[in-house]
């Protein structure tokens, strides 16, 4: 028994002298503010909207650009980071790296602002049938305010991966607190003067203030250092046929939010706003986990592995090990509490009872599926820094159409409920399918 007590005290001591999970912790903890305040903006919204159809066009207007800088633009950054540490440890122009990453934003930012600017009407009638002019004026007016973010998302983007890669986590981790706080100040001091694009303005002004916050601190810590991009780089290369596979991956999953809520849309008004809605408790739980994961272990994996894989592999199986047990107890009692926790912070003024009853069933399906979410993205991260990312791709697009298929037969018999039950098979099967060909290629090594 007391040895039994001495390997746990050492195993306890271990991680608190572990470098890596100290920089989890620091993220997590950063978060946990940031995700408060960010949720304390949602009940506001909430109590000021309800599931109206303002809520509904903004989500829609908003899945344009959160799509492009999700699946491109994020898609960039993670191939970006485990090549900007391979030209940091071969000693390379460094300088002529960071004009490349910057360069490649910039363009692709601009072509996928003039795509969606240009088919933007197409898009809406394909997608969205069906509906009065007034609502597509509501949708189309939020998204001009929203489309100059994507440039700004993807700058960022570059910005929190440099600092990242330099251990300063802290400060990468402030970025997502400068959108909710806006729409917040524009809520309680400019909802009247900004009438029906009240959240796209907010999120606006926040996105610009997040991207002056990034380039500042990079700036003041000296790890801005841009020169004429040479695409000719060996890192660079390599970067670039990972891109397209990346892409491709991201694509094809940020496709089954625009799927979900195209099915949603064919339902009755605030279905889509009751799925988004559905989200939040799980996303609020996953987000502290999947952020801090994101920006430490990528950089972490980058560096382990280029030194011993063999035991890089074994430390990101004992990661899943404990994450999936402890994600599973939260679950459980999040279940449980879900009618409480929905009733407490957001049931008030527009949102009513009745909507109530109907977040709560869409959350306690999508807390389910939260265990294999956390640990796929762990997984994700790792397959990204051995390059894996043509398979990831397959995977994407297995999903993908198994998502089309289960959304359209489940919304027959339960309507919004089945998309949320689609979501979540779909979801845990596809991480089971990485998590055992990470297996197997641990197997190979």
């Amino acid at each position: 028994m007391k040895k039994r007590y001495l390997e746990i005290v050492k195993a306890i001591s271990g991680l608190k002298n572990n470098s890596v999970v100290k920089n989890i912790i620091i993220v997590g903890g950063i978060t946990l503010l940031i995700k408060g305040v960010g949720f304390y903006k949602e009940t506001l919204v909430a109590s000021s909207f309800g599931l109206s159809e303002l809520l509904d066009t903004f989500f829609i207007a908003f899945i344009v650009p959160g799509f492009i800088s999700t699946v491109f633009l994020g898609a960039f950054k993670s191939v970006f980071i485990p090549n900007y540490v391979a030209e940091l440890e071969t000693k390379n122009n460094i300088a002529s790296f960071q004009g490349t990453g910057f360069f490649v934003t910039a363009a692709v930012s601009a072509l996928f602002m003039a795509i969606a600017f240009l088919f933007t009407d197409t898009y809406l009638h394909v997608f969205f049938p069906d509906h009065t002019p007034e609502y597509y004026g509501l949708i189309k007016s939020q998204f001009y305010y929203l489309l100059p973010c994507i440039a700004f998302w993807g700058f960022s983007s570059l910005l929190s991966g440099i600092l990242n890669i330099h251990d300063e986590f802290r400060y990468s981790s402030f970025e997502s607190l400068f959108i909710p706080i806006a729409i917040i100040i524009c809520l309680f001091f400019f909802k009247d003067s900004l009438g029906e694009n009240v959240l796209a303005i907010g999120t606006l002004i926040g996105t610009v203030a997040s991207f002056i916050f990034l380039a500042i601190i990079c700036i003041q810590k000296g790890l801005l250092n841009i020169s004429f991009p040479d695409l000719k780089n060996v890192n660079a290369r390599i970067m670039f046929t990972q891109v397209p596979a990346k892409v491709s991956s991201g694509f094809l999953t940020g496709m089954n939010t625009i799927v979900d809520q195209y099915f949603a849309a064919q339902l009755i008004v605030g279905s889509i706003a009751a799925i988004n809605y559905g989200r939040k408790m799980p996303a609020f739980l996953s987000g502290l986990l999947i952020i801090a994961l994101t920006n430490v272990l990528l950089p972490y994996f980058s560096k382990a592995l280029a030194k011993n894989k063999e035991k890089t592999f074994k430390t990101m199986f004992k990661m899943l090990k404990l994450l999936f047990v402890s994600v599973s107890v939260c679950v459980i009692l999040g279940i449980f509490a879900s009618d409480f926790l929905v009733e407490l912070f957001f049931e008030r003024k527009a949102f009513t009872s009745d909507d109530t009853v109907k977040v709560s069933d869409i959350q306690k399906i999508f807390l389910i599926y939260l265990p294999f979410s956390i640990c796929g993205m762990v997984i994700v991260n790792f397959l990204t820094s051995i390059n894996k990312n043509a398979f990831m791709a397959y995977v994407s697009l297995g999903a993908l159409i198994l998502n089309i298929i289960l959304d359209y037969i489940l919304m027959q018999y339960y309507g919004v409920f089945g998309i949320a039950l689609c979501t979540t098979i779909v979801i845990i099967a596809k991480n089971l399918v990485l998590f055992f060909y990470t297996y197997k290629q641990s197997k190979l090594t």
